[in-house]
């Protein structure tokens, strides 16, 4: 027999934010799913290998589902964090943000391309790559290539001419 993943003060917790439709799922076996996707979660096992104590891991499934396409996970979420912060215990230093980004060949991304608009793309991002570094295009606040002019006073930067792209 698999040990209770929830202790009864969590559950208390958890039971609210848990949706009880006309057919089910019954109230008796609410907190037996839940854990049971707990189980899957915890464990990184298969569904199909849920202890049978859970239910029938087709129906776990099917609960975890509905819960996560009508936002169930996302509620509990923000409820958690909404009583953390009423008793004092949120830590904001454990928070991150990470905007990294990778520019990933065409071909990485499933699309298929002819040879002449590969080469014509290829081509294009070397001539813009080549005019960054000379450091006379700039992406100006449209998001439009806009051609500057460096060379002005005080090392002013003054557009002198936009072309699209």
């Amino acid at each position: 027999m698999t040990r209770v993943q929830l202790s009864d003060s969590e559950w208390e917790f958890i039971e609210p934010y848990l949706p009880i439709g006309r057919f089910g799922p019954y109230p008796e076996r609410l907190r037996q799913q839940f854990e049971g996707v707990i189980w899957r979660f915890r464990t990184g096992g298969q569904w199909r290998e849920m202890p049978r104590e859970f239910g029938a891991w087709s129906t776990v499934h099917n609960r975890f589902r509905q819960w996560r396409d009508t936002g169930v996970f996302e509620a509990l979420l923000e409820g958690l964090i909404a009583e953390a912060a009423k008793r004092g215990e949120v830590d904001l230093s454990l928070v991150s943000v990470d905007s990294t980004t990778a520019r990933a060949h065409h071909d990485a991304a499933g699309m298929h391309l002819g040879q002449d608009v590969a080469a014509a793309l290829e081509k294009a991002a070397a001539e813009e790559e080549k005019a960054r570094q000379k450091g006379t295009i700039w992406k100006g606040e449209t998001g439009r290539m806009v051609e500057t002019n460096l060379s002005g006073k005080n090392g002013d930067v003054s557009g002198v001419g936009t072309s699209s792209g």
